[in-house]
C-alpha cells in the first residue's frame, strides 16, 4: 500500500492570501506544505510521498490530459457572464461570492452550494450576493471560458459507478440527485489574476484548480516512482490491476465522482477503484471551516499539551463509512479517553504486570494462554479487521472496548491484589495476571492501527517485537519476561481543554448571520416552536440520532429504587445496555418486548451499576407524576432512524 497526497496549491484564496502577506504565492505554498507536514507528523500520519500540486510533474500531466480532451472534441469555448468585483478589479470564483441560498433562503452561503440544505447552483442564482474580497455587490461582465462537456458522460459515469464496491450507497444516492438535475458542462478556466497553470492554448486563461488538483495524485505518485525506480507508466494504464482508492470530504464529491472519472476515462487513463467520502468535522456543533474562521488548529492542540492519540482514538470511535458529520464534543472527548483508554484498556496492564514482575520474574504461565476468555477475544480478530477494512472504525472500537469490559470483569472477579496477599494463592495469582496481560496484548494489537505510539510503548512492556495482525495467535511466552509497568497515558485534564478553547476563542466565537428569509412550506431551515417559546435550528435537531429500539430484556437494578436496566436491540451487532430512571412508573416485565425510542448517539455514561449506552425517551406530565415511554405506530424494525 502506497499512501500519497499533495499540498493543494492553486486558486484565488492562495493568491489573495499571498498578496495580503506581501509574498509570492509559491512562497506561501511552500510554507503551508511545511506546516502541513509538521502537523501530519505530530499526529502520526505518514505519507510515502507528500508532494505539491504546483509541481513540474503536475503541470506536464495537466497539459497532457487537457490536450487529449481537446483532441476528442470534449472542450469548447463559450462566452459567459460572470460576477466581477469592480473595486478589487477581478472576476470572482464561486466561493468568493456569498449570499442567500436560492433554494432554502439560508443566509451567508457560498456561491456554488448551500451548507444548510445541500443544494448546488450557480453564483448567478444567489440572492443578495456580495464579494468576499471587498464586500461590494458584484456586477456581471462577459468573458470567454473553456468548458468540459460533462453532459456527454452520464451513461459512462453511470456504468462506472455501478461497479460493485466502487461507491458507498450514500454517495451513489447523492450522484443520482445530480443526474436527476442534469449534468452541466464544466467551466474549467479562470481569468487572470489567478494562481495556477496557464492554459497552453489560451494565454491569460488559467486552469481551474479542480482540474489540476486531482491530477496531483498522479503527479505525487510519479514523483515517488522517479525517486525509488518504479515504472510509473504501468500505473497510468486503464487496465492496470493496481487499486487506486480516494479518501475525501463530502464537499468535494462532485469533483471526485463526476468530473475526475469523466476526465480520466476520455483521456485513456485508469479511473479510481473506489471513492470514500467523510462528512464535515464540527466542534461542539459548529462546522469546522477555514474560510469562516471556525476551527481549531492541529498546532494549538499540540501546544496545549494534548496527546495526539487522544484525538486519533476519539475520531476512530465516532467514524463510520457514511458521509455523516463528526462532532468533536469536548465533554464526550474527555469521557471517552479517560474511561476507555485509561480506565479500561491501560488499567488491565497496570493491575497485573507489577505482580508478575515482583512475584514471578515477569514470566507468564504458558498453560494460561488457552483460557476461554482469551479464546473469546482472539475470536473477535476477524470481525474487528473487517470493520477496519470497511471503514466502520466506530464498530471496531466498540468491539475492542467490549472485549476490554470482559477482561475488567475478569480482573474484578479474580482480584489479583487479594491473591497477592495469600501465600497459598500464588499459582492462581500467576494464572490471573498471565491471562490479563495476554488479553492486554490482544487489545493492543486491535488498537494499533489507531494508536501506533501507545501500542509501541505497550509492546516494550510486554517484551514483544512490533506486532502485525498475524500475531493474534502468537501469545506471550514464559521464555520472554514482561517488563515493569510504565505509565502509558495520562488522563485528559479539563484545564487542558479550557486552555485549548481559550487559545482558539476567536475562531470558536459564534458568528452573526443575517436573518433567514424562507417560505415555511419549502424551507429546509424552518424552525419549530417549543411550548416555552424557544427555538432550535434544523442543525440542532439533526445532531440527535433517534432510533427505534426493541427491548429484549428489562430488569430491576439491585440497590436502586429509580433505575431499570434495559437490553435494547437497535439493529446493531450487539444489543445495548441502557439504565433508565423509570422504575416508579413501570414494572420490568411491562417493557420486555416493547418498542421504544432511543437517543443512539448519546455518549456512554459510566454509572455505579454499569455502563449506560443510550437514553430511552419518555413523555412526562409537568409535575412528573405521569410518565410514558415513546413508541410509534406502523411496522417497526430495530434500528429504524427517526427523522
Amino acid at each position: 500500500c502506497t499512501y500519497l497526497c499533495a499540498s493543494d496549491a492553486h486558486g484565488t484564496p492562495i493568491m489573495l492570501k499571498a498578496r495580503d502577506l506581501g509574498i509570492a504565492p509559491e512562497a506561501l505554498v511552500e510554507r503551508f506544505q511545511r506546516e502541513h507536514l509538521r502537523d501530519f507528523n505530530r499526529f502520526q500520519i505518514e505519507f510515502d510521498n507528500y508532494h505539491t500540486t504546483h509541481s513540474a510533474e503536475n503541470h506536464e500531466l495537466v497539459d497532457g490530459i487537457f490536450a487529449k480532451l481537446v483532441a476528442a472534441d470534449l472542450v469548447e469555448w463559450r462566452e459567459i457572464e460572470q460576477a466581477y468585483d469592480v473595486e478589487a478589479k477581478m472576476f470572482l470564483p464561486d466561493r468568493f461570492i456569498r449570499g442567500d441560498c436560492p433554494v432554502c433562503g439560508a443566509a451567508d452561503q457560498y456561491g456554488d452550494s448551500c451548507e444548510i440544505c445541500g443544494a448546488t447552483y450557480s453564483p448567478a442564482d444567489l440572492k443578495n450576493p456580495r464579494s468576499v474580497v471587498s464586500g461590494t455587490t458584484p456586477v456581471k461582465r462577459a468573458s470567454r471560458h473553456l468548458f468540459f462537456r460533462l453532459g456527454r458522460f452520464e451513461r459512462s459515469l453511470r456504468e462506472w459507478m455501478a461497479t460493485a464496491g466502487r461507491l458507498d450507497s450514500s454517495i451513489a444516492r447523492k450522484l443520482e440527485e445530480w443526474f436527476a438535475a442534469g449534468l452541466r458542462d464544466w467551466d474549467i478556466s479562470r481569468d487572470a489574476p489567478y494562481f495556477g497553470f496557464e492554459s497552453p492554448d489560451a494565454p491569460g486563461k488559467y486552469f481551474y484548480v479542480w482540474l489540476d488538483a486531482p491530477v496531483g495524485y498522479f503527479a505525487s505518485f510519479q514523483n515517488l516512482c522517479e525517486r525509488i525506480g518504479l515504472d510509473y507508466q504501468e500505473f497510468l494504464k486503464a487496465d492496470t490491476n493496481t487499486e487506486m482508492i480516494h479518501f475525501i470530504g463530502k464537499d468535494i464529491l462532485y469533483f471526485h465522482a463526476l468530473f475526475w472519472p469523466a476526465m480520466l476515462q476520455f483521456a485513456g487513463l485508469r479511473t479510481p477503484t473506489k471513492v470514500n467520502a467523510h462528512g464535515f468535522l464540527t466542534v461542539d456543533g459548529a462546522k469546522m471551516s477555514k474560510s469562516r474562521g471556525t476551527f481549531i488548529t492541529a498546532e494549538s492542540f499540540i501546544q496545549q499539551g494534548l496527546n495526539p492519540e487522544w484525538l486519533r482514538y476519539y475520531f476512530a470511535a465516532k467514524l463510520n463509512s457514511t458521509m455523516e458529520d463528526l462532532d468533536l464534543s469536548f465533554s464526550d472527548f474527555t469521557a471517552r479517553v479517560n474511561s476507555d483508554l485509561v480506565g479500561k484498556y491501560i488499567n488491565i496492564a497496570s493491575r497485573s504486570a507489577g505482580f508478575l514482575v515482583k512475584n514471578f520474574e515477569g514470566r507468564v504461565l504458558d498453560s494460561a494462554m488457552q483460557h476461554p476468555l482469551l479464546a473469546d477475544i482472539r475470536a473477535q480478530a476477524a470481525a474487528i479487521a473487517a470493520h477496519y477494512d470497511e471503514r466502520e472504525y466506530g464498530k471496531a472500537i466498540r468491539e475492542v472496548m467490549a472485549c476490554a469490559d470482559k477482561v475488567n470483569a475478569y480482573v474484578d472477579q479474580e482480584k489479583p491484589w487479594e491473591l497477592a496477599k495469600n501465600p497459598d494463592k500464588q499459582a492462581e495469582l500467576q494464572t490471573a495476571c498471565s491471562i490479563c496481560l495476554e488479553a492486554f496484548r490482544l487489545l493492543t494489537l486491535y488498537l494499533k492501527p489507531v494508536l501506533p505510539v501507545l501500542a509501541g510503548n505497550a509492546e516494550n512492556i510486554l517484551g514483544v517485537a512490533p506486532m502485525t495482525w498475524a500475531d493474534v495467535n502468537t501469545p506471550l511466552s514464559s521464555a520472554t519476561p514482561v517488563q515493569a509497568f510504565k505509565h502509558l497515558m495520562q488522563r485528559v485534564d479539563q484545564k487542558q481543554i479550557d486552555a485549548l478553547i481559550d487559545a482558539n476563542k476567536q475562531s470558536l466565537a459564534p458568528t452573526s448571520a443575517s436573518p433567514v428569509k424562507t417560505d415555511a412550506k419549502k424551507s429546509a431551515t424552518s424552525v419549530a416552536s417549543t411550548a416555552s417559546g424557544e427555538y432550535i435550528s434544523i442543525d440542532d435537531f439533526t445532531k440527535i440520532d433517534l432510533r427505534i429500539g426493541l427491548v429484549k430484556e428489562c430488569k430491576a437494578v439491585e440497590g436502586s429504587t429509580k433505575l431499570l436496566q434495559l437490553t435494547v436491540d437497535l439493529g446493531e451487532e450487539k444489543p445495548r445496555n441502557i439504565f433508565s430512571g423509570i422504575a416508579a412508573h413501570y414494572q420490568a416485565e411491562q417493557l420486555t418486548g416493547q418498542y421504544v425510542v432511543v437517543v443512539a448517539n448519546l455518549a456512554p455514561r459510566k454509572m455505579k451499576f454499569g455502563l449506560s449506552e443510550g437514553m430511552v425517551l419518555c413523555a412526562a406530565s409537568d409535575d412528573d407524576t405521569a410518565l410514558s415511554t415513546l413508541t410509534a405506530l406502523g411496522k417497526l424494525t430495530p434500528g429504524m432512524k427517526i427523522s
